[in-house]
């Protein structure tokens, strides 16, 4: 049985440093996925009006991330 958490950032005025290093765009084109030099994965939600807005923030990567691949199902 799979299991998903949801990962939730909270900061103040600004976020945390993200120099992006690494772009895709999901295949329904409602999300867009960065990594980072600091080794983050930033999920976004791109809205019909191409408003971005985070969505998620995924940490844990020791080294920058520099490529970008979905998986299958």
């Amino acid at each position: 049985m799979k299991t998903s958490v949801l990962a939730v950032a909270v900061w103040g005025r600004t976020a945390p440093s993200h120099s992006i290093t690494a772009v895709m765009i999901t295949d329904d084109q409602q999300t867009i996925v960065t990594g980072s030099q600091e080794g983050q994965i930033c999920l976004w939600d791109l809205s019909s009006d191409l408003q971005i807005s985070s969505k998620e923030i995924l940490f844990g990567h020791t080294a920058s991330v520099t490529c970008l691949a979905k998986a299958r199902e």
